[in-house]
C-alpha cells in the first residue's frame, strides 16, 4: 500500500505500547518487525517511535510514573476530526474517559476512553501528526479489532461515535465478526470479534475487552518462530483465514500483538 498521508475519522491511524522495559522492546520489535526507532528525548518522556523505511509506524513509550505496575499492552488510537465533541459522544454512549483530552505541542490532540464493555482505547485528531504513514506491508500495522462479549452492543457503541458501516461476518453465533467501514470510504478499517470462550480470549486484555493491533510480515511462520527464538511467546497459529495467514503473540513483556501474511488479491 502507497504512504498513508491521512485516515478517515472512525479509523485507526496509530498504535503504541506501554512498555516498561523500553530497550528490552526495542530489541524484540527491532528484530521481528525489522523497525528502527527514534527517542522524541526527556521532554516528550522518551516516546520513541519505531520507523520503517525511515517513516513512523508506531511507538514505544516508557509508563509515566503515575502508571507505575500498569501492565504492559498495545494501545489502538482512533482517528477524530474533533476529540472534543467525540469524547461527549463517548459519555453519551456510556463509555467513561480515561485521560484528556489534551493537547500534544505540534502532533495533535488526544484522550484515552472505556467503552462500555470495558476496553480501552485512544482517540487522536491530528494536528501535525496523521498516524502511521505506512499501512497494510510489512513492518507496518495492518488491521485492529476489538475483542469484546457483547457484540450487538459494541457495534451499537462504536457506530454512535462514528458513522460505520457495519457487515456481520459468519453466522453470527458460532462465529460474530462484523467488519466496520466509515462514511465516505469504500475500505473496511477495523472489526469486532464476540468472544464465545471469554476466559481464553480476552486473556490478552487480563480478562477485559480490549483492542488489538495486527502488524503485516512477509512470511508469518518464520516470524512465529523467531517470536519464541526471542523470548516471546506464540499464543495462537500460524493459521489460515480468508484474509491471510496470521499467529497471536505475545512479547517478553506478555504485551499481545498479531502478525499476519496478507492474501494477494
Amino acid at each position: 500500500m502507497p504512504d498513508v498521508t491521512s485516515y478517515p475519522d472512525g479509523a485507526p491511524c496509530w498504535a503504541d505500547l506501554n512498555a516498561p522495559d523500553l530497550e528490552s522492546s526495542r530489541r524484540f520489535y527491532g528484530a521481528v518487525l525489522g523497525w528502527e526507532f527514534q527517542d522524541k528525548g526527556p521532554e516528550y518522556g522518551h516516546y520513541t517511535m519505531c520507523l520503517w523505511k525511515g517513516k513512523p509506524v508506531a511507538a514505544l513509550m516508557p509508563p509515566p510514573p503515575s502508571a507505575e505496575g500498569l501492565a504492559p499492552a498495545w494501545n489502538v488510537y482512533l482517528r477524530t476530526g474533533d476529540v472534543d465533541a467525540t469524547i461527549a459522544a463517548v459519555e453519551a454512549g456510556g463509555g467513561k474517559i480515561a485521560m484528556g483530552p489534551h493537547d500534544v505541542p505540534a502532533a495533535g490532540r488526544l484522550a484515552f476512553a472505556f467503552d462500555p464493555q470495558g476496553a480501552s482505547f485512544g482517540l487522536w485528531q491530528p494536528g501535525g501528526h496523521e498516524g502511521a504513514a505506512l499501512y497494510g506491508e510489512p513492518g507496518a500495522m495492518c488491521w485492529n479489532e476489538v475483542y469484546t462479549t457483547a457484540g450487538g452492543a459494541a457495534d451499537a457503541f462504536y457506530a454512535g461515535l462514528f458513522d460505520y458501516k457495519q457487515e456481520q461476518i459468519g453466522d453470527g453465533t458460532n462465529f460474530d465478526y462484523t467488519t466496520w467501514t466509515p462514511a465516505g470510504s469504500d475500505r473496511q478499517v477495523c472489526g469486532r470479534l464476540r468472544a464465545t470462550d471469554p476466559a481464553h480470549e480476552l486473556a490478552a486484555g487480563g480478562g477485559q475487552p480490549f483492542w488489538s493491533v495486527y502488524f503485516a510480515v512477509a512470511d508469518v511462520d518464520e516470524t512465529a518462530k523467531q517470536i519464541a527464538a526471542l523470548g516471546g511467546s506464540v499464543l495462537h497459529g500460524p493459521f489460515d483465514s480468508p484474509y491471510g495467514r496470521l499467529c497471536v503473540a505475545g512479547d517478553p513483556s506478555g504485551a499481545h500483538f498479531a502478525v499476519m501474511t496478507l492474501a494477494r488479491s
